[in-house]
Formats: structure tokens, sequence, C-alpha cells
């Protein structure tokens, strides 16, 4: 009765390792997906122009090369900062190229501002492989814009004080105050008779 027991045990015990064995094997024949961001990580997207960086990742396999074909489907969030794409959708589904590379193309930032996460899933022969970019909707700094205006002035106002001491010099025949001769009084146009003041 206990060599029965131990023989069917014996048996029962082989029959799971082949099992798990085979498992494996099929599992560990089929590549493994990794995604890898290219563009997009850290980025900070302008609300008040609606503009934002367009998302690129790459698919390799578990040797680190190209997956072409993948379906790779870019996710933003319902509510808050965020973005949406054409037609205002939520979610653009694409395949990548021959380098593994997929775009989210059409991405654009709505006017909340804050940081949020663009989901990214990619796809390949019953394989998945998920990852998350980071990414920021800011409003232009106000005092770079103000300080880019003050800036503006300023060179426009330098410029004008240049064109006036020019002609004052040129009026004066160039010798400012330090050439020792004496300058000629500038010439002056009144509306009327003309008059016109000079040495005789």
């Amino acid at each position: 009765m206990i060599y029965k027991s131990t023989v069917a045990s014996a048996i029962l015990f082989s029959l799971l390792a082949q099992t798990v064995g085979y498992g494996y094997q099929e599992t560990g024949s089929i590549p493994k997906l990794n995604i890898e961001i290219v563009e997009g990580e850290g980025a900070v997207n302008n609300i008040r122009q609606r503009m934002a960086r367009e998302p690129m990742v790459q698919v390799t396999d578990e040797n680190r090369k190209p997956v072409a074909g993948a379906a790779v489907v870019f996710l933003l969030p319902n509510q808050g900062a965020g973005g949406a794409f054409a037609n205002g959708a939520k979610s653009l589904t694409t395949l990548t190229d021959s380098n593994g590379n997929a775009v989210a193309r059409g991405l654009q930032a709505n006017r909340l501002s804050g940081q949020y996460q663009m989901n990214v899933t990619a796809s390949h022969q019953g394989q998945t492989a998920s990852k998350s970019i980071n990414m920021t909707n800011a409003a232009a700094a106000g005092g770079a814009v103000a300080g880019g205006l003050a800036m503006k002035w300023l060179l426009i106002a330098a410029a004008a004080g240049g064109a006036v001491v020019a002609g004052t010099i040129a009026a004066t025949g160039g010798n400012g105050n330090g050439g020792g001769a004496t300058p000629r009084p500038p010439t002056t146009v009144t509306p009327g008779t003309p008059s016109v003041g000079g040495p005789q």
C-alpha cells in the first residue's frame, strides 16, 4: 500500500514538473517587449499657445532590437492638466515603424497648468509593455515677457539717443568738446521765410 502511494506520488510529481517546464519554455520563446522614451520625458508645454511636444517612444525586444509593427497606445488623463489629440480624443493608437518608433502626433495641451502622466502601452504577438511619460503644462512667465518688452524699448531708446549724438557731432563739424576749434552753429530751418544762420 505504501509502495503504490509512493509510485503514484512520483508519477504525479513528474507530470507536474513536465507541465511547468513546458510552460516555461513556451513563455520564454516569445520575445519580451520594452518601451524606451525617446522624446517627451519632462517636457513643459505652453498652455497659452496650446503647443505641446509630441512624445516619441521606441519598442524593442528582450535583445534590445527594434520591433516593427507593434501597436502603441498613448493615453492622456481625463481630468486636470493634460491635453488631447485630434477631435479632442484622449487616446491615440499607432504602429511602430521599421526602427520601432512611434510618435504621439497631434498632441495639444489643454488650458490647465500642472504635472501629469501620459500612459503608453505597446503590444505585439501576445506580449505587452507599459510605461509613463511625465509632462507639465505651464503658462509663459509674465516676468520674462515684461522683461523682454522692457529690453526692447531700452534698445529703441538707446538707438534714438545714438542718432541724436551722431547728429550733434555732424552739426559741430565732428570736433566735439576736445577738438579745440570753434564749433560751427547748427543750421536751422523754420516754416515761412527761410532763415539760415552761420558765420558771414
